[in-house]
């Protein structure tokens, strides 16, 4: 019997659902494939109880074709989608109008979930889009929101600032294990969940890739190959990831299943873990028979321990969830962001003024008192005393900790704009409204600040507004030799 697992109230999904990022792997070559055959192709799926499908507006065709679907088969399936917009500003209109686009293709009044992506968290834009698209949900347009890619820190900064955040799509495997702390911790605390895509590394953990030799870039036919090879040598290279292999091969041997289901099991034991995405190339590699056997096993102690000890032995992949998309090592695959984005705008308007080059936040309190969010004079950069504001709305509500981590965004984005980076900070101080609260907004700067290590101060003080947890300022110089941030400019 395939499991089940309530998402949200009213949301039931499959534990396995079937990805169909590969179909714009399938279309590469610009040519659509056909959604009627394509259609029946999900059916199958859906005959043996996996009717939970994953998908997103840039994987080629496939809400088209999941529509089709919905037109033959109506009420049969759940399509869950992801919007992921150009960095930097839209408007509500434009918001509307790219749901708008995932509704028709999809054949549909309703997004079963809505899955949002944002590329730069210094660029508090996300968050509009996020509030815009919470209207959309609150008008009925979509059922669920969930996100997609977003790191711990920002995962309580938006479900904190009042969007109704169900879920987070990430990176979760035997080569990632990045999820399985801090962004476990956090989905538990704040009711999210997780789903899980990467689960067999796009084919790498499976038989048959056991005891052969490492392939050359020009031998990885497709894009989910060439995307995971990338985790394996950064978790430590050909040879650890063959001992792992080695590993699962023998418990699936024991347990009677594939490497696969034993990969994709592991990871569906972990607290958080509401289901796992594994992906289907329609019509030409289907593994319906091969995922209902995830049912059929449980992983004795014994196995999980010996999973667990050769784990053990990988490096860790650098950063937090979703850092992949965000900053080097880019693992993606092409290695870079250039199948993904030409730019990435910088988050504030830098003008000169008569004492050097500034940008402002745009908060009515700097043009009634005077001042500006940030200043770059020569090789240095001050930022003001910053808090949690964003136009007329506290961001982080009253969780100190949240409210920190966007108030170290705003900076981070103000010395963006100034050409710096989060690196070339040298000063922090930091005032706490509720001396309660010193301890969390600490760590807050810790997460953000441990591989820098600013000088430091933190002071008791009475912040204009009750409301402001949290107040920070920062100062940055900017290294003659320092490389400039990939894609922003």
């Amino acid at each position: 019997m395939i499991e089940k697992c309530q998402l949200a109230p009213g949301l039931e999904i499959s534990r396995v659902l079937t990805g169909l990022w590969q179909i714009a792997d399938l279309e590469r070559d610009g040519k659509d494939l056909d959604p009627h055959s394509s259609a029946l192709s999900m059916k199958s799926y859906v005959d043996a109880q996996f009717h939970t499908f994953d998908m997103a507006d840039h994987y080629g065709s496939a809400e088209v074709i999941a529509g089709a679907y919905g037109q033959l088969y109506p009420g049969t399936a759940q399509m869950f989608t992801k919007w992921v917009p150009k960095p930097g500003r839209l408007s509500k209109v434009e918001v509307r109008s790219a749901i708008q686009k995932s509704l028709t293709r999809l054949q549909t009044d309703s997004i079963d979930l809505l899955q949002y992506h944002a590329w730069n968290y210094a660029d508090a834009a996300y968050l509009d889009q996020l509030f815009y698209l919470q209207e959309l949900k609150d008008e009925g347009l979509i059922k669920h929101l969930g996100l997609t890619n977003f790191d711990a820190p920002h995962l309580r900064v938006v479900k904190t600032s009042g969007v109704d955040i169900v879920s987070n799509q990430i990176c979760y495997s035997l080569l990632d294990q990045r999820a399985s702390q801090e962004m476990t911790v956090t989905c538990e605390e704040l009711g999210i969940k997780i789903l899980a895509f990467g689960t067999v590394a796009g084919g790498f953990l499976t038989e048959k890739w056991l005891g052969k030799p490492e392939p050359n870039w020009d031998q990885i036919s497709n894009w989910s190959l060439m995307k995971y090879k990338r985790f394996i040598d950064v978790a430590g290279g050909w040879e650890e990831y063959q001992q792992v292999l080695d590993v699962l091969k023998r418990i699936a041997l024991k347990n009677e299943v594939s490497v696969a289901n034993v990969a994709s099991k592991y990871i569906l034991s972990q607290p958080a873990v509401a289901g796992v995405i594994i992906g289907a190339r329609l019509g030409q590699s289907e593994h319906i028979a091969d995922n209902t056997k995830l049912f059929e096993f449980s992983l004795s102690q014994e196995d999980q321990k010996s999973i667990s000890t050769i784990l053990s032995t990988l490096q860790p992949i650098p950063g937090r969830c979703g850092d992949e998309y965000r900053k080097p090592p880019f693992l993606t695959a092409s290695g870079d962001l250039s199948h993904h984005l030409d730019s990435i705008p910088k988050p504030f308007e830098a003008v000169e003024g008569v004492n050097g080059t500034k940008v402002l936040s745009g908060t009515t309190w700097e043009k009634e008192f005077g001042y500006c969010r940030a200043i770059k004079r020569g090789d240095r950069i001050v930022v003001a005393g910053t808090t949690a504001s964003h136009g007329d709305q506290l961001i982080g509500g009253e969780d100190p900790r949240a409210q920190a981590h966007f108030v170290i965004d705003k900076i981070e984005g103000a010395i963006q704009s100034l050409g710096g980076h989060l690196e070339d900070v040298i000063r922090t101080r930091i005032y706490v409204q509720n001396l309660d609260d010193w301890e969390p907004i600490a760590k807050a700067h810790g997460e953000r600040f441990r591989d820098i290590q600013p000088v430091n101060t933190l002071v008791h003080a009475n912040l204009v507004g009750e409301e402001y947890l949290v107040e920070i300022e920062a100062e940055a110089v900017i290294s003659s030799d320092a490389n400039p941030m990939p894609l922003i400019g």
